[in-house]
């Protein structure tokens, strides 16, 4: 596989606004999956976490692969909730492009325009799904306003949705300028002339289409002034590039739950959104030396660790981004922060919690690594001949605290081996113990956070213990 057919994206939103709905669709009409699981119910394939299931929300980012026409799509489907906001940020530092959820009926909402922020720290191209349209209070144009009064950014739709609530019943697109539909059930996509009715609004859409991509590509703009029809290639062109430059963000319009858009999404993700070629090359440093890693098989290796994933009984999953160069499982790696060699016992394809093994990684590639010894997230490892230590991850401070104590004496060691696991797979997670009160306390990002920390140290790893507040040591003062 080509890096130029290579999309690594990830699926960020607001909490309940469709994205595992979304990527469960994605899965679907790729192949990847031949039954569809619903997030209500429990059953979606990336939520596979018993504490995911239950609550029905995304806690942890998980990775999967798919294809689509000839193109090779790593996915991660990110957390909505603001607890879980550090797996967003990790996420987005090792991926090229981002899919953007809104909900038509609530528009940009908070964790939306923290997600939007992260996403500009890092200087991500984004399309964006406004997904919902059947729903009741469904209102496109105000999410579109959202976009340029909230986020301050210039949406292009790419479409025009015809109807909202119960009479949405698909889009025009602008490009081709057809009107698309969808049947019932999971039927693919019917195209078809645009309707004598609609035809004046989808004209004007079209204009404001071709103004906007106007202020960035002149031939666009020749044609568009003189009157010309501006041809469809010439128009994709011009989207990806601006796309590229974040100058604009293509919108598209849609319903997860209800298969429509699923499929003009997934043509937007390949045509739109960056290959690792399209962007700058990597930057990283060495004794002081600033050193850039172009994303090439036969450049010097180089990845980044963002995530580990820590199981009772099982060897932990080191996730890693590869930026440049090659390596087969075995093969030497050295890590720049510990100045240690690593080899991989195993290199795998992730779908969620299922595994496939692999010989080798390649420049562009995010796989998970079995094996590893002395590592932590935002580590590189890279060629112990031409080290380079790549910018690391940076997370936020914990906001809130608990105190945690073992059952009995005996179970204190263990509890505080499994807490140290966890804290290493969670760096916005955090344990000491408190000098003057002896108590262990815990700190993350909101209740819920912690709630799920504790649930797994309690359910995955049978530790037995007891949480309260922590406690308070007065001082007297004269």
């Amino acid at each position: 596989m080509s890096v130029e057919k290579l999309r690594n994206i990830g699926v960020i939103a607001h909490i309940d606004a469709g994205k595992t709905t979304t990527t469960e669709r994605i899965l679907f009409y790729t192949g990847k999956i031949h039954r569809m699981g619903e997030v209500d119910n429990g059953t979606a394939q990336m939520d596979w976490m018993p504490q995911e299931q239950e609550r029905g929300i995304t806690i942890t980012s998980a990775a999967t692969t798919c294809r689509w026409r000839d193109f090779f799509i790593n996915i991660i489907d990110t957390p909505g909730h603001v607890d879980f906001t550090a797996e967003v940020e990790r996420s987005l530092r090792v991926l090229d492009g981002a899919v953007v959820i809104f909900c038509a009926v609530a528009g940009v909402q908070p964790q939306s325009e923290k997600v939007w922020r992260q996403a500009d720290k890092y200087h991500v191209p984004r399309i964006v799904f406004v997904n919902k349209l059947d729903r009741i209070g469904a209102n496109h144009d105000k999410t579109l306003e959202d976009m340029k009064s909230i986020l301050d950014a210039a949406p292009l739709p790419l479409q025009m949705p015809v109807g909202e609530e119960s009479l949405f019943s698909g889009v025009v697109d602008l490009l081709s300028m057809e009107l698309i539909t969808w049947g019932e059930g999971t039927a693919d996509p019917i195209k078809s002339p645009v309707p004598e009715e609609l035809k004046e609004e989808a004209s004007l859409w079209r204009d404001s289409l071709l103004e906007l991509l106007s202020e960035s590509d002149e031939r666009v703009m020749e044609l568009f002034l003189d009157g010309e029809d501006v041809p469809a290639e010439l128009v994709m062109e011009a989207v990806r590039s601006g796309t590229l430059r974040r100058e604009f963000y293509p919108v598209l319009f849609g319903s997860s739950l209800r298969n429509k858009g699923i499929q003009p999404l997934l043509d937007a993700i390949v045509d739109y959104l960056p290959s690792p070629r399209d962007l700058p090359a990597v930057s990283g440093s060495w004794k002081g030396e600033k050193i850039f890693r172009a994303p090439d098989p036969d450049e010097p290796f180089s990845a980044l660790m963002f995530k580990i994933m820590t199981y009772s009984g099982r060897p932990n999953l080191h996730y890693v981004r590869v930026y440049s160069g090659s390596r087969r499982f075995g093969e030497k790696m050295f890590n720049a922060r510990s100045g240690k060699v690593e080899r991989a016992l195993k290199i795998l394809r992730m779908h969620a919690n299922r595994r496939e093994e692999i010989r080798r990684m390649d420049a562009g590639d995010i796989v998970a690594l079995v094996g590893l010894k002395d590592v932590r997230s935002g580590d590189t490892l890279c060629d112990e001949q031409a080290p380079i230590v790549l910018e690391e991850l940076s997370f936020p401070e914990p906001v809130i605290f608990i105190a945690i104590e073992p059952k009995s004496a005996k179970d204190q060691e263990r509890m505080m081996g499994v807490l140290a696991l966890l804290a290493r797979e969670d760096p916005s997670f955090v344990v000491k113990v408190d000098e003057e009160t002896g108590q262990v306390i815990l700190s993350g990002m909101g209740e819920l956070h912690l709630e799920v920390l504790v649930d797994r140290l309690f359910r995955d790893f049978k530790v037995e213990g007891r949480v309260g507040r922590p406690q308070v040591s007065y001082r007297e003062t004269i």
